[in-house]
């Protein structure tokens, strides 16, 4: 009876062995309660941007110059007439530039978070592309994010992206006919257009 007692008291020592080995499945830094907020806090995490840019730029430019210079004589002959002559050199320049450019960029691209800050910032970088009858549009994002500007349902606004860089591409025939010309291209490029 006692050796029964000495087996049983060392399989359960032996069971207890093999519960406590379970505890290392539990790991800390990865450790999210069932009810705790889904929101991307590690590298490989996707976070959804919500890209609502607005941009818009204008500058004006007036010149005006004028310039002028003049001569004039007068000659007396033995005749006693009086001839008179006059030269006038002047030069006027008027001249007036406008630039206004505005542009609007709605979209949702989900991004993955690619490196944690030691401050807990995260960088993350993202993009999206669409065909659409051979029209095609690459969107692409790249920035850091403060995870308390993570919203509970894992977006974050454009705006909250700090080194933010955007780019939007389209191809296509409908943008390669919206492009300019050879002519006026090489115009711009000499400076003359």
């Amino acid at each position: 009876m006692k050796l029964l007692r000495v087996i049983s008291l060392a399989g359960l020592i032996a069971t207890i062995t093999c519960i406590a080995h379970g505890a290392d499945l539990f790991q800390k830094d990865g450790y999210r309660a069932l009810i705790a907020d889904r929101r991307a806090t590690a590298p490989g995490d996707i976070v959804t941007i919500l890209v609502y840019e607005n941009s818009s730029a204008s500058n004006t430019a007036d010149t005006s110059t004028r310039t002028s210079a003049g001569i004039q004589a007068n000659v007396v002959t033995l005749a006693n007439t009086r001839d008179s002559t006059q030269l006038g050199v002047g030069d006027n320049y008027g001249g007036r530039g406008q630039i206004q450019r505005t542009g609007r960029l709605l979209a949702q691209i989900s991004a993955t978070v690619t490196e944690i800050w030691p401050n807990g910032d995260l960088t993350i970088a993202g993009q999206q592309m669409i065909d659409v009858n051979g029209e095609k549009t690459r969107i692409k994002l790249s920035g850091r994010v403060r995870t308390v500007d993570i919203a509970q349902n894992n977006t974050v606004q454009s705006n909250r992206l700090a080194d933010a860089k955007i780019e939007y591409v389209g191809d296509g025939f409908i943008t390669d006919r919206t492009r300019p010309g050879l002519i006026p291209r090489i115009l711009a490029w000499l400076g003359l257009w």
